[in-house]
């Protein structure tokens, strides 16, 4: 891939000498610990990206979504996230299997400041963890326990940039493929896009929790 750039920087140092160092300020906002700040955010948040990646190199980001709060704080070290019915492909679980280390991406909408969270995960099944996190009466089958190694806040650029939040500016989406006629392309799937659709539409009546 490379033979098709001139210009490819292969040094940290050839990084710093176009962007120059980080402040201080930028430096010091990463704190090890879940702070009140941190917390706060976290209990406020609907939506986290999960990344993982394993003993190859081989990267995922897995969303998560739930009612704001669904990520708990069991300490200011250890956060647990809960697992819910999906399409058991379980890639961010046989990453972690192989290498423990996360990164996490906290949203919040409306918010432009995003809340970033690294450490190492584990796959946990403890009844006194998943308990709390049952919605509809339904426990989760797996709890992803994260301790902290370090947190910090993100500033707002990439949300002013993109418009995120801002209803008007979103794109429409004609000439986007429904999710079954993906699958059934991607596939090459016997199945019709109908017989597909009626699937997804099946699952998300029955296995959302």
């Amino acid at each position: 891939m490379t033979n098709r750039f001139a210009d490819v920087i292969t040094t940290a140092a050839q990084v710093r000498d176009v962007l120059g160092q980080p402040s201080e300020r930028v430096l010091k906002k990463e704190v090890s610990a879940l702070d009140g700040h941190c917390r706060a955010f976290i209990a406020k948040s609907p939506f986290v990206l999960v990344s993982s990646c394993d003993a190859a190199g081989n990267m995922d980001v897995s969303p998560k979504g739930d009612p704001p709060g669904f990520v708990r704080v069991l300490d200011d070290r250890t956060l647990a996230i809960p697992d819910r019915p999906g399409n058991r492909r379980a890639d961010t679980f046989r990453n972690l299997i192989e290498n423990p280390r996360v990164g996490l991406l906290f949203l919040i909408p409306g918010k432009q400041e995003t809340l970033r969270v690294a450490g190492a995960a584990l796959i946990v099944r403890d009844r006194w963890v998943r308990e709390p996190m049952a919605v509809a009466g339904k426990l989760p089958d797996f709890a992803l326990v994260v301790t902290v190694t370090e947190a910090f806040f993100h500033c707002a650029k990439c949300i002013i940039r993109s418009k995120l939040w801002d209803g008007a500016a979103w794109p429409d989406l004609d000439g986007l493929a429904s999710l079954a006629r993906v699958i059934v392309d991607q596939g090459r799937l016997g199945e019709s896009v109908e017989e597909v659709q009626a699937a997804i539409e099946q699952s998300a009546r029955e296995r959302l929790y």
